[in-house]
């Protein structure tokens, strides 16, 4: 996504429309006291605290205030796709929050990793926002540059689990200098409240030197500065008891999530909506894929070479059936790549609750619906009748509702595999090793009666099984398949299935078609447990984001 879009995105799941109620009150309050307020600032207020263009007002803003409005319209970017400079993501993500309603920001670490005017950049934005919008900012940084230490306006000092110092920044020296400590002139002044403090770097700040020097520990300064004027200042600040009287009731939020559930789903799918779009190639990708191997399979199992009149012929329309089928299953290992891609991101949206899991599961799997539709019809509307199954067209659209089935669960057994994994070399091994155990356990490459009865358990567990004998039965009891060979009572479809041990009753499509569904909602509940629960996977790229 774009600068601007991610930042629209992060300011739509906070709900930066969820302050009327502060906003009737300010009104209110205005026309009690005969003020009249400056026009723009009172056209921005409405804008950010209305339901409508608030969002896209808010995101200018803060574009604005972040130094973005030159990035606005690119990417952020990956490892494979280059996009903004460090520091600029560093903005944005500052701006992700931002663009909320959230008036006070921890900050830990923020310079790792930049370059000094970059720190400086970035923090320089963080004061001009908390001072216009009157929020705070609380930012632990080691060894800030003098100029980025400048734009402070208090400092806490810790040591040893002490607050050694807590105030404004123009008193933090005077406090030192009544302790008997002293900053050289061009020593710099966060240096020297990191080195004051410390054992062995103490002596050398010492200026009183017709006294003796010893060692001022945390706990000695932190008694000092309750004596210190500021110290008192905020004693005495902090000892005025909270009237909750004074309070109005939107002044606090009550709810875990920014907005309602219906605007978090609905943000979540327009964002999936436009990472679908964006990558429009790998669906086109996909789509060639399954085109060139349905003109293989065409030519693999080509009608004129396809015999219906014996267990051989039956036996290759089988296999015709199963290669469908793995086709079928192996589109849906895309879903690892693209899901893991995403994994990063997720985590840091999830972590600072801008949205719940199920609201960005959910549309994944919803939009991938048309998708399934669109593969599905490929394979099937090329390759059935050319193959020669059972020309009932009724049997076709079967064969085309099992597939979207299997695709449907395919997507979802992948994703989950994505989201336990969380890294792609774990996923991958235990997508490939999926498939190899369903294949097993499928019912074709092993008969239902070649199976070990303490492995049964596997076979009645494997979604491909209800797949694939749902299409066996779907085709071996159609009507090309009724005829009755010599010596035999039964049809040649029951003879074909009884000798691969599929099921011979009819209901079994039904069967496999509720199969399927079970596994579809079962997969994609896995999935979106793992994302609700499980820690990120923590490398560069991830912590980076």
């Amino acid at each position: 996504m774009t600068v601007r879009e991610t930042l629209a995105f992060s300011a739509r799941c906070q709900g930066v429309g969820d302050r009327y109620e502060l906003l009737a009150e300010l009104s209110r309050r205005e026309k009690q006291a005969n003020i009249k307020p400056d026009p723009d600032m009172d056209v921005y207020m409405k804008a950010v605290a209305t339901e409508g263009q608030e969002a896209n007002v808010i995101t200018d803003y803060v574009l604005k205030v972040l130094g973005l409005e030159v990035c606005a319209d690119t990417m952020v970017g990956n490892e494979m796709l280059r996009g903004i400079s460090g520091g600029q993501r560093k903005r944005v993500t500052t701006g992700e929050m931002l663009v909320g309603p959230a008036k006070v920001l921890f900050m830990d670490e923020i310079s790792t990793g930049l370059d000094s005017s970059t720190t400086f950049q970035i923090v320089n934005s963080l004061k001009q926002t908390v001072h216009i919008l009157n929020g705070t900012a609380i930012i632990s940084l080691l060894q800030p540059a003098p100029e980025t230490y400048n734009l402070f306006d208090d400092i806490i000092l810790l040591s040893d689990g002490q607050i050694v110092y807590q105030g404004p920044r123009e008193h933090v020296l005077s406090f030192f200098e009544s302790m008997g400590f002293k900053c050289p002139e061009r020593k710099g002044v966060a240096d020297f409240l990191q080195e004051v403090t410390s054992r062995k770097d103490q002596q050398q700040y010492w200026v009183h030197k017709d006294q003796p020097y010893r060692f001022v520990t945390a706990n000695e300064f932190s008694e000092a500065f309750q004596s210190f004027h500021v110290g008192k200042e905020l004693r005495d600040e902090l000892g005025v008891p909270y009237e909750k009287t004074k309070s109005h009731p939107a002044a606090l939020t009550t709810k875990k999530y920014g907005v309602g559930r219906k605007e978090l789903l609905k943000a979540c799918i327009s964002r999936e909506y436009l990472l679908m779009k964006r990558n429009s190639f790998v669906y086109i990708f996909k789509f060639i894929q399954l085109t060139i191997m349905a003109f293989i399979t065409m030519t693999l199992f080509l009608r004129t070479e396809m015999r219906n009149d014996s267990i051989e012929g039956g036996g290759i329309y089988m296999g015709a059936l199963f290669f469908g089928l793995i086709a079928i299953m192996f589109n849906g290992m895309s879903e690892i790549s693209m899901t893991i891609a995403k994994l990063p991101v997720f985590f840091k949206q999830r972590d600072l609750l801008f949205f719940p899991s199920w609201a960005y599961a959910l549309p994944t799997c919803i939009l991938k619906i048309p998708i399934s539709f669109l593969e599905v019809s490929l394979w099937v509307f090329l390759t059935y009748y050319v193959i020669g199954f059972d020309p009932n067209v009724e049997r076709l659209f079967r064969q085309y509702l099992i597939l979207v089935l299997v695709t449907q669960m395919s997507s979802g057994l992948f994703r989950f595999i994505a989201a336990a994994g969380r890294n792609m070399v774990v996923a991958n091994t235990f997508g490939a090793f999926a498939l190899l155990i369903l294949f097993a356990l499928g019912g074709f490459v092993l008969s239902r009666e070649d199976i070990k009865k303490w492995w049964i358990w596997g076979y009645w567990i494997s979604p491909m099984m209800y797949g694939q004998n749902a299409l066996m039965v779907n085709e071996f009891l159609g009507n090309q398949w009724r005829r009755i060979l010599p010596g035999s009572n039964e049809t040649l479809g029951i003879t074909i299935l009884k000798s691969r041990g599929f099921f011979q009753d009819p209901r079994w499509y039904w069967f496999g078609v509720g199969g399927l569904l079970g596994f579809i909602v079962l997969f994609n509940f896995f999935y979106t447990m793992a994302l609700a629960y499980l820690k990120r996977e923590y490398s560069f790229i991830g912590s980076y984001l």
